[in-house]
C-alpha cells in the first residue's frame, strides 16, 4: 500500500516534470523561431528598402511575406490614384504564370478586397468562403481557406493591402503572425514610397528632356506641321493617355485644331487635362490630355505642373516658327515685287519703245507684206507685254493666301497705275472665311487676267470688280468700254476657261458693241 502509493507519487512527478520539459523545449524553439522571424523582418527590411523600381519592391515583399508566416500564397494589391480606389497592381506570389494565365484577369478590388480597401484594417479568417463579403474563386483558381490581410501605408497614406492565405500545416494565421505582417507591411510602405519618389523623379528628368528638346523639333521650317504633330504625340506618350490634341484661337475667336493624336475622347467620356499656352508667348489657345474610364488614375498620377512647362515652351516655339514663316513670306513678298518693278519699269517699256519703232516704220514701207509682217511682230510684242503683265500679277499671289480679300484690294490697287483710275471694288457674302485656300491662287489669276483686259483692249474708263461667296466663288469684272466685235483670240481667256472648268465651273463673257465688257467667273465652293 505504501509502496504502491510511494510508486504512483513518483510516477506523477515524473509526468509533471516531462511536462514541465516539453513546455520549456516549445517555448524556447518558439523564442528560438520568433528570434529567426524577427532576423528574417530585419533582413527583409534591408532588402526591399535597396530597391528603387516599383515592381521589384513589390515582388520582393510578397515574397518575403509568404516565407515570414509560412503562407503558400501571397499577393499585394496597389491602389489606384482615381476616384474609385480600386486596385491598380496586383502582384501575386505561389501561382505560377501558367495558372495564372488560366485564371483571367487579375482582381480589381471587389468582394473581400474590396472590404480591406474601403477598411484599411488588418483581418484574420478562418475560412474565406464564410465571410458574407466573399465573391468565390473563379474558374482555375487553386482553393484557399485561412486569410491573413493587412493594409500597407505610410502615415495616413493607404498604398495597398498585402494578402496572405493558406496557412502551413493548415492551420490558421495567428496573432504573431499579424504583429509580423503589420511590420513588414510598415517597413514595405516606406520602401514603396521611395520607390514611387524615384519613379516621380525620373518622370520628371523625361519631361525636362522632351521640353528642353523640343527647339529641335521644331527647328526645321520645312517640316513644321510635322513638328507639331510629333510634339502632341511625344506629349501624349509621356502623360501615359489615350488621347492629345493641340488647338489655337484664331483672330476671329474661333478655335483651329492644329494636330491631334491617338484616340478620340469626347466630354464625360473619361478625364481631361487642358493646359493653356502661356498667354507671353502671343498665342492663345492650348494642350489637352485625355484618358479613358479604365485610365483614369493616370491623370490623377499626373503633375500637371510638367504639362504646363512643356506647353510654355511648345508655345514659345510655335511663335518662333511663325515669326520665322512670317520672314520667309517678307523675304518672298520682297522678292516678287522687286522682279515685278523690273519687269514693269525695264521690259515692258522697252518692248513698248520697239512697239511704237515698228509701227512708225509700217508708214515707211512701200511693199504691203513687209508692212504686213511688221504689223504682225507689232502684234506679238503687245501680246508677250499682256503675258509679262499677268505674270506680273502672278507673282502678286501667294501659293495659298491667308487673306483672300486683302489679295484682291491690293491686285486692284496695283491694276489703277495702268488704267490711270481705280477700280471699283465690292465683296458680298463672308469671303475670307467661305473662299477655300486652293481657290484663291486660280481667284487671283483671273482676276489679273480681267484686269490686263479692261487694260488694254477695253478702252473703259470705269470698271468694276465684285467678287461674291456663298454656295458658287463668283468673280465678276466689268468694264464700260467698246466691247468685242466679231471673233476674238482667247488665248487669254481660254486660261481661266481652263481654271473654270477644272474646278467644275464655268466662264461667261458678256459684250455688246460700245457696250462694254462683263467677264464672269464662277467656281463651286
Amino acid at each position: 500500500m505504501d509502496e504502491a502509493a510511494s510508486g504512483g507519487a513518483v510516477d506523477l512527478g515524473q509526468v509533471e516534470f516531462e511536462e514541465l520539459v516539453r513546455e520549456v523545449r516549445d517555448r524556447m524553439h518558439g523564442a528560438l523561431d520568433q528570434q529567426a522571424r524577427l532576423q528574417l523582418l530585419l533582413d527583409a527590411v534591408v532588402t526591399i528598402s535597396a530597391d528603387l523600381s516599383l515592381d521589384g519592391v513589390l515582388s520582393r515583399i510578397v515574397a518575403i511575406a509568404s516565407r515570414l508566416v509560412d503562407a503558400r500564397y501571397a499577393a499585394l494589391g496597389v491602389l489606384s490614384a482615381g476616384r474609385q480606389r480600386r486596385l491598380r497592381t496586383f502582384v501575386h506570389h505561389g501561382i505560377s504564370t501558367e495558372l495564372a494565365a488560366e485564371i483571367g484577369d487579375l482582381p480589381t478590388g471587389h468582394g473581400l478586397l474590396g472590404l480591406i480597401i474601403d477598411r484599411p484594417e488588418p483581418l484574420r479568417l478562418h475560412d474565406i468562403a464564410e465571410h458574407p463579403a466573399s465573391y468565390g474563386f473563379p474558374e482555375h483558381h487553386p482553393p484557399m481557406s485561412s486569410f491573413l490581410g493587412v493594409p500597407v501605408r505610410i502615415r495616413e497614406r493607404v498604398f495597398g493591402n498585402l494578402y496572405l492565405t493558406e496557412k502551413a500545416g493548415g492551420g490558421d494565421f495567428t496573432a504573431e503572425d499579424e504583429e509580423i505582417v503589420i511590420a513588414l507591411a510598415a517597413a514595405a510602405g516606406v520602401a514603396i514610397e521611395n520607390a514611387r519618389l524615384y519613379e516621380e523623379t525620373t518622370t520628371r528628368e523625361t519631361w525636362a528632356r522632351a521640353t528642353a528638346a523640343l527647339g529641335a523639333v521644331l527647328a526645321d521650317p520645312d517640316s513644321a506641321d510635322d513638328a507639331v504633330t510629333g510634339l502632341v504625340a511625344q506629349a501624349r506618350e509621356l502623360a501615359a493617355a489615350d488621347g492629345a490634341w493641340a488647338e489655337i484661337v484664331t483672330e476671329e475667336g474661333e478655335k483651329q485644331r492644329l494636330a491631334s493624336s491617338g484616340a478620340e475622347i469626347g466630354d464625360g467620356d473619361g478625364a481631361v487635362l487642358a493646359v493653356p499656352f502661356t498667354p507671353s508667348a502671343g498665342i492663345s489657345g492650348e494642350l489637352s490630355l485625355a484618358w479613358t474610364p479604365e485610365h483614369e488614375d493616370r491623370f490623377h498620377a499626373l503633375d500637371a505642373k510638367l504639362v504646363s512647362t512643356f506647353a510654355e515652351q511648345a508655345a514659345l516655339w510655335l511663335q518662333l516658327a511663325e515669326a520665322r514663316e512670317d520672314q520667309r513670306r517678307l523675304a518672298v513678298f520682297e522678292d516678287r515685287d522687286r522682279i515685278g518693278r523690273d519687269l514693269h519699269d525695264l521690259v515692258i517699256q522697252r518692248l513698248f519703245a520697239v512697239g511704237l519703232g515698228l509701227q512708225g516704220a509700217t508708214r515707211l514701207v512701200q511693199r504691203p507684206e513687209v508692212a504686213a509682217r511688221i504689223e504682225q511682230a507689232v502684234d506679238d510684242l503687245d501680246a508677250t507685254i499682256k503675258d509679262i503683265r499677268r505674270a506680273i500679277f502672278g507673282l502678286s499671289s501667294l501659293e495659298s493666301a491667308g487673306d483672300v480679300q486683302a489679295e484682291v484690294t491690293r491686285l486692284v490697287d496695283r491694276a489703277a497705275a495702268t488704267l490711270k483710275f481705280r477700280p471699283s471694288l465690292s465683296f458680298e457674302g463672308p469671303v475670307r472665311t467661305l473662299v477655300p485656300d486652293e481657290v484663291v491662287p486660280d481667284l487671283l489669276a483671273v482676276l489679273a487676267e480681267g484686269l490686263s483686259n479692261a487694260s488694254r483692249h477695253a478702252e473703259a474708263t470705269a470698271v468694276e470688280v465684285v467678287l461674291e461667296a456663298g454656295d458658287q466663288v463668283v468673280l465678276t469684272v466689268r468694264d464700260n468700254g467698246r466691247g468685242m466685235s466679231g471673233a476674238v483670240a482667247e488665248s487669254g481667256l481660254a486660261n481661266i476657261r481652263s481654271r473654270a472648268e477644272q474646278r467644275r465651273g464655268t466662264l461667261t463673257v458678256e459684250s455688246a458693241p460700245e457696250g462694254g465688257t462683263a467677264l464672269i467667273w464662277s467656281v463651286p465652293r
